[in-house]
């Protein structure tokens, strides 16, 4: 059985605590219809959705910035922002006073406005969740951690899909969920198994 190395938060002592969900912003990242169904439908999407709900609505209540992340790939696209497919879903659909953002990268951060609007609201502590573990949701992890953010991702609230290695073999839509996850983990963001572990932190 393998041993696991130290990671880079380890031996940086950088550590796994999060910044508590009231003194962060939450984005949301991709959470459209694109990945309900059809080609790019995700492997527990419907339950990934509803931890981004519930997550979303905690976040309300307690009055913190809300950021919505749409991606926009084009007309007849998955990703068709002008079409039904590529709406945000209806659970987490933005309402007065959230922003929304259209990208064009799986970094967010990629000719958009998020690194400005979160100085200007002087947001240092992110929380992310959304579509796809592997993808968008790693690739804004990792362009937060280079701008200087702290992030943190909730593993239930994310999703993905079953791909095919460089061996030919088939990995498993949970092998690549943990895969992206334990990889960022390693030092570009805390990672935390579900909404309870992100309120219940100690103090």
């Amino acid at each position: 059985m393998a041993t696991a190395s130290q990671t880079l938060r380890d031996i940086t002592g950088m550590g796994y605590h999060p910044a508590s969900l009231k003194d962060s912003a939450l984005i949301l990242i991709d959470i459209q219809n694109t990945y309900r169904q059809g080609l790019m439908q995700l492997t527990n999407v419907e339950p990934a959705i509803i931890e981004a709900q519930k997550l979303l609505k905690i976040a309300r209540e307690l009055k913190i910035p809300v950021i919505h992340i749409q991606h926009d790939a084009g007309v007849g696209t998955p990703y068709d922002v002008s079409a039904e497919i590529g709406a945000i879903a209806h659970e987490v659909a933005p309402i007065a006073g959230e922003k929304v953002i259209i990208k064009n990268y799986p970094n967010a951060f990629i000719q958009t406005s998020l690194d400005a609007d979160l100085k200007a609201l002087g947001i240092q502590n992110i929380v992310l969740a959304g579509f796809m573990t592997h993808m968008c949701v790693n690739s804004t992890a990792h362009g937060a951690f280079n701008l200087g953010y702290a992030a943190t991702i909730i593993a239930s609230a994310t999703a993905t899909r079953p791909l095919m290695s460089t061996n030919g073999r088939v990995l498993s839509a949970e092998e690549v969920h943990l895969g992206a996850l334990v990889s960022t983990r390693d030092l570009y963001a805390v990672v935390l198994d579900d909404i309870d572990a992100l309120l219940n932190q100690p103090k």
